[in-house]
């Protein structure tokens, strides 16, 4: 006798399954067998995602978003290059409930450690999200706050931040955190070495306490470990990340890591710093190709 297929989880909700529950990396990863469409995205995500000329997850899409989807915290070895941007930026497009969040409030928060990447990110969430209609502002140092307050008043489904102007807008009331129902560090290392150890402890306490949390890093460190284990509950890859990962491709060899070993880890190759992202199939190389746009994954 057939055994009765399990019930499917709603990819709306936001709320993390209990501790213990739900698809570990190795089990996740097998969703993503018929690409993007294999994780049953939005219609709209995955138009956006052919368009861009995306066809293959690279391994930390294949393996974060399905546990993203499902509502995990993830603890994940992934340095810029690897396609990290997409692993969160989807999911969160997908998860959230766009044009919910009222005014001086955000859906989503996204933490990075520089402006140019906090500009770089949203700028790829404007472009995932765009034909959902998500409203993405970047907030960062050296730019007029008075053009940050009149985004943050309308209310924004995506706030991508620096951790200190991120807390000077919490100081000032201008923007709170309590509807935040996922919360992404994004390159946590370089955070913490750059000393906004604080401003991320004070970020994270003004989050609501049921927030799926997701914490990428070029490595993990035994202070990466102790904020994971103080802020993140029960996350995905935690036990994987034991496990050494094999060498990133080169680039000329190929536009993508090789697999990551069924962990939610992929190193860099120490030449695999030129090929950051990977092109749309438009591209080209050329004077004309200097002034193309595409978001970062």
């Amino acid at each position: 006798m057939p055994k009765p297929a399990p019930p499917k989880r709603d990819p709306a909700s936001v709320d993390a399954p209990p501790a213990g529950e739900g698809p570990t990396a190795d089990e996740a990863a097998p969703g993503a067998a018929d690409g993007f469409a294999g994780f049953e995205l939005d219609d709209r995500l995955l138009a956006t995602v052919a368009d861009l000329g995306y066809e293959e997850p690279t391994p930390i899409q294949r393996e974060a978003i399905p546990l993203l989807l499902a509502g995990r915290d993830i603890l994940a070895e992934a340095p810029t290059g690897t396609g990290k941007t997409a692993a969160f930026a989807l999911p969160i497009l997908q998860r959230i409930t766009i044009g919910a969040a009222g005014p001086n409030t955000t859906s989503a928060l996204v933490v990075v450690p520089t402006r140019e990447l906090a500009m770089q990110v949203a700028e790829a969430f404007h472009v995932y999200g765009k034909s959902l209609g998500a409203r993405v502002v970047p907030v960062y140092g050296g730019q007029p706050i008075g053009q940050q307050l009149r985004g943050l008043r309308r209310g924004v489904d995506v706030v991508v931040a620096t951790p200190g102007r991120a807390v000077d807008h919490l100081k000032r009331g201008s923007l709170t955190f309590d509807a935040a129902r996922i919360v992404v560090l994004d390159e946590a290392d370089e955070m913490l070495d750059m000393g906004f150890a604080e401003d991320l402890d004070t970020i994270l306490s003004a989050t609501p306490g049921d927030r799926q949390t997701a914490l990428f890093s070029a490595t993990i460190s035994p202070t990466i470990t102790r904020i994971a284990k103080r802020h993140l509950r029960d996350p995905a890859g935690s036990r994987s990340m034991r496990r050494k990962p094999p060498r990133m491709a080169s680039p000329g060899s190929a536009r993508r890591p090789t697999s990551c070993g069924g962990s939610i880890s992929c190193r860099r190759s120490a030449a695999s710093s030129t090929s950051r992202i990977q092109r749309p199939r438009w591209y080209s190389h050329g004077p004309a190709a200097r002034s193309t746009t595409w978001p970062k994954r």
